[in-house]
């Protein structure tokens, strides 16, 4: 995003001060500005007044839940349609990931949670949503079509809408078509993880991928047992 800012704005959403207090510390000193909500509907209004380069966002919310948040930014194309959100939530269970980025989140982090992991993902997430240049190629593999220029992505002729981690996972198998990938190798490349990275948040991923790209037949993306994932034709083709 870019606002002319000297330093990226983070909103937290959180209503338990304590918790707020230290994120903000945590970011200040890692060079963030940070402004701090308690419930959804001030976090929605931070978001119009302030335009914030990447949401932190609690999903236990007093008024509005954090998914009821993010439905509504993801909705409203004026003011929260590419602001990275990365959730905050005390809930381990896949449903709420699943739901979460269903929604577009492009990331989460289970309470409780490491300050030093938190810093590491808002940085990755905000990578990742800068991204780099976009290149002068097309990545093209059976009929699925990722430009790089307009960063459009085809299925035949159904255009395909992803988020920004989305993207560059897709982009990342399609980058390395036919090739058995680890996991560690997709988490360090997609989500610029330096530490052991939680590979249930790589399994949810590739699960929603899978129901943007693999609509039609043939399925594209393969699990192998036991190694990671593989962006081919059924056979290995």
């Amino acid at each position: 995003m870019e606002t002319g800012r000297a330093k990226p704005l983070v909103l937290t959403v959180d209503d338990e001060e304590h918790i707020t207090e230290l994120i903000a510390m945590a970011l200040g000193f890692n060079g963030f500005d940070v402004q701090r909500a308690s419930t959804g509907r001030a976090a929605l209004a931070a978001v119009e007044a302030q335009k914030p380069d990447l949401i932190l966002l609690d999903v236990m919310l007093p008024d509005l839940d954090g998914f009821e948040v993010a439905r509504r930014l993801r909705q409203d194309h004026r003011s929260g349609t590419a602001v990275p959100i990365i959730f905050l939530t005390a809930k381990d269970a896949t449903a709420d990931k699943v739901e979460g980025l269903r929604l577009g989140v492009d990331d989460y982090v289970t309470k409780p949670f490491s300050i030093e992991e938190l810093i590491e993902r808002v940085k990755a997430v905000l990578r990742r949503s800068s991204g780099a240049a976009s290149g002068e190629t097309k990545l093209v593999y059976h009929d699925l079509v990722l430009d790089e220029e307009t960063r459009d992505v085809w299925r035949g002729d159904r255009l395909i809408e992803l988020t920004v981690t989305e993207y560059k996972l897709l982009r990342y198998l399609l980058a390395h078509a036919r090739q058995v990938l680890t996991r560690d190798q997709i988490l360090e490349s997609v989500w610029d993880y330096t530490f052991a990275g939680n590979a249930s948040v790589l399994e949810t991923y590739i699960s929603y991928l899978r129901h943007k790209v693999d609509v039609e037949e043939p399925p594209l993306i393969h699990t192998v047992r036991g190694v990671g994932y593989s962006l081919r034709l059924p056979g290995g083709r």
